[in-house]
């Protein structure tokens, strides 16, 4: 088969497209022949050697990736023969594998695809569906709710979006450059906003002063931020919450002089401002989900097949998954990043 491999952490280039011996299914696993994988940012920092959520590689050569969609080519011993010729997804968790033409998974990890959803739509709903449903646990959204939500032309940040709109809630959101403006506009934002400008602030400050007054007669302000990019944005957009206000952290890509860091809040200025602050990847969110996260993964792909939640997508050849990469980690892409071998 083709594949990705990673022989040495670092660049992109790194990244090379080669033929490797097709991976063969132990016990109670599968082999997807892959139709689309899915690419994290995460993937870029495992690519540099670099831990997050998921630890770095110990071994390489490696191929990356965790999300693939395709349909079931080959079984291990004592798995259901059901699943043969089955059009599948599969998040593969810990074991790395997806940008390839095969991949092998535990048959405990597949959800079988209706024809309504197409494959790189179901890639992009079981890792960032099922994440975006997660951050969604720590906050209840209704129209009484206003959000900002910075990245809003990123994978999370659209599917975020539509949420909040579907609940009825006010959507600020925050995009780089006029033609991520322009999609975040399109997705249903109440108002779209480019970072990049110095500005910004004012844009949504005035804005929020041609809402409804609030009961007491006072300009309302943001009820939640869904902060995946910290540094000065993220500052920014903290500093428009109103008392009660959450901010929810999954990320901190932000560009500025606290680039790479979260955002961070003493007790007192929390207190002071009257709002919280909360970090809801990784254990948090399992908990939230009783524990089991396969059930943000089957209430990811349900949202997607009845339409309630629509991803966008930016697809590439499995082939150049090192140009994948690369317009990741500069901003160069809208939506879940799709490799089609």
């Amino acid at each position: 088969m083709h594949a990705i491999r990673l022989h040495a952490f670092g660049p992109a280039e790194n990244l090379t497209y080669e033929e490797t011996a097709d991976p063969v299914p132990g016990p109670g696993q599968v082999r997807i022949a892959v139709t689309a994988a899915g690419v994290h940012l995460l993937d870029t920092a495992l690519r540099r050697g670099e831990s997050g959520p998921f630890p770095a590689p110990t071994e390489l050569p490696t191929i990356p990736g965790r999300e693939v969609a395709g349909t079931v080519d080959g079984l291990g011993e004592g798995t259901d023969p059901a699943w043969l010729g089955k059009r599948v997804v599969a998040h593969l968790g810990l074991a790395p594998g997806g940008y390839a033409e095969l991949a092998v998974v535990d048959a405990a990890k597949l959800h079988e695809l209706p024809d309504t959803l197409g494959d790189s739509e179901a890639v992009a709903m079981i890792g960032t569906g099922r994440t975006t449903l997660g951050i969604l646990q720590f906050t209840e959204l209704g129209p009484d709710s206003i959000a900002i939500v910075p990245a809003a032309a990123g994978g999370i940040g659209t599917l975020l979006v539509q949420y909040a709109k579907n609940a009825g809630a006010t959507v600020i959101g925050l995009a780089g450059g006029p033609r991520k403006v322009a999609l975040v506009r399109e997705n249903g934002a109440d108002l779209a906003v480019d970072y990049k400008l110095p500005d910004w602030p004012e844009q949504v400050r005035a804005f929020l002063g041609d809402l409804p007054r609030t009961p007491s007669g006072e300009t309302p302000m943001a009820t939640v931020v869904f902060d995946s990019v910290g540094g000065d944005t993220g500052r920014a957009a903290v500093d428009l919450l109103g008392k009660g206000g959450q901010h929810l952290v999954f990320g901190w890509s932000g560009k500025g002089p606290h680039d790479g860091e979260p955002l961070t809040f003493t007790e007192e200025e929390l207190a002071t401002r009257g709002i919280t602050s909360q970090g809801v990847l990784g254990p948090a969110m399992i908990q939230k989900a009783g524990g089991d996260i396969r059930t943000l993964e089957l209430a990811s792909l349900a949202a997607a097949t009845q339409g309630r939640l629509r991803p966008a997508l930016h697809h590439f050849p499995l082939a150049e998954a090192a140009a994948a990469h690369r317009a990741l980690e500069t901003r160069g892409t809208t939506g879940k990043v799709v490799l089609i071998p």
